[in-house]
C-alpha cells in the first residue's frame, strides 16, 4: 500500500466540481496514492475510510489494527464507490458521489470537500470489463452505477452496439456520457415511483439485438433481483455473460448491507437454480 506500516492509501483533495443537481465529482492526488494502480476494469471500487469523530485512534493508523483492538462501535465506518477514472502520470483519483443534502456519510462529505482534505480509503477492487468480443452490451443502473456505467462507455470499441438504461430522479441528474459506440442511451425518470421499478420495466420492454450480450445491472438490491431473473430465466442470458450485484440496499447502511449482502446473493442464487431446475 501506500505506507507499509498501513493498510490504506491516503488521497489529498484536489479539486471538486458539481457535475449534475445530485452528484459532486472529487479528485484526490498526492504522494499517498504512489502504490495506488488499477488494472484495466471498468468497475474498479475503493471503500472509503471515515474514522467516527471524537476517537483517538492507534497509530500508524491502520483499519485492520482497529478492529483488531477496538470496539466494533469505534471501528472507522467503510464507504464503497466506483473509480471513475485514474490518471497514474498525474497520479489523480476521480471519485463521483450522490448527494442528498445531509443524507449519509460520504456525500455530504464530498458535498464539503476542498483542496487539501484528506481522504483515506483501502482497494481498489473491481471485477468487470466490457468483453471486446461481445456482440453488443447492456447497461443498466441507478445514480450509485453510473460512473461505471460510463467508464464502460469509454472503452467500448468503435460502433459496438450497445443499450445503456440509466434510473435517476429527474432530467436535472443526467449527465453527458462520452463513448465512440454505437450506443443507445436512455435516461429514465424516477420522480416519485420507487427506485428501479420504471428501469425494470423498460428493460422488459427492451428490444435485445441478435447475438452474445455482455451485460452490466448494478444498483439498489432489489430491483437488481428482478432483473436477474429476467434475464437468466427469460432471456437466457448465461451467468458468465452477467455482471450483476446490489451495490446498496434501501433502508440499510453500508456496514449493515456487507453484513447481509452474502447470504443474500446465496438466497437469490438459491431461488435462481430451483426456478431453472424447475
Amino acid at each position: 500500500m501506500a505506507d507499509n506500516r498501513t493498510d490504506h492509501h491516503r488521497g489529498v483533495v484536489q479539486r471538486t466540481e458539481r457535475i449534475s443537481r445530485h452528484m459532486v465529482r472529487v479528485v484526490v492526488g498526492g504522494d499517498g496514492l504512489a502504490e495506488f494502480a488499477t488494472t484495466g476494469l471498468t468497475d474498479h471500487y475503493v471503500k472509503l475510510v471515515f474514522p467516527v469523530e471524537g476517537v483517538e485512534y492507534p497509530q500508524p493508523f491502520s483499519v485492520k489494527g482497529c478492529r483488531e483492538t477496538m470496539p466494533r462501535e469505534l471501528w472507522p465506518k467503510l464507504r464503497t464507490y466506483t473509480v471513475r477514472a485514474w490518471d497514474p502520470d498525474s497520479r489523480e483519483l476521480t471519485l463521483d458521489f450522490v448527494v442528498h443534502g445531509d443524507e449519509g456519510l460520504a456525500g455530504p462529505w464530498a458535498d464539503r470537500a476542498g483542496p487539501g482534505d484528506e481522504l483515506l480509503m483501502l482497494g481498489p477492487g473491481g471485477g468487470y470489463a466490457p468483453d471486446p468480443e461481445a456482440a453488443w452490451h447492456l447497461l443498466v443502473g441507478d445514480e450509485s452505477a453510473l460512473p461505471a456505467i460510463a467508464a464502460a462507455l469509454e472503452v467500448l470499441h468503435d460502433g459496438v452496439p450497445a443499450r445503456v438504461l440509466i434510473e435517476v430522479d429527474a432530467p436535472e441528474d443526467e449527465l453527458k456520457l462520452g463513448t465512440a459506440a454505437d450506443a443507445r442511451i436512455t435516461w429514465i425518470y424516477r420522480g416519485d415511483r420507487p427506485v428501479g421499478e420504471k428501469l425494470v420495466t423498460a428493460v422488459r420492454e427492451l428490444d435485445f439485438p441478435e447475438g452474445d450480450v455482455h451485460a452490466f445491472v448494478h444498483g439498489e438490491a432489489g430491483f437488481v433481483k428482478e432483473l436477474r431473473r429476467h434475464l437468466r430465466l427469460e432471456r437466457g442470458v448465461g451467468i458468465d455473460r452477467l455482471s450483476i450485484s446490489g451495490y446498496w440496499r434501501t433502508g440499510v447502511d453500508d456496514e449493515g448491507w456487507r453484513q447481509v449482502k452474502g447470504d443474500w446473493n446465496r438466497q437469490v442464487e438459491a431461488e435462481e437454480a430451483a426456478a431453472i431446475a424447475s
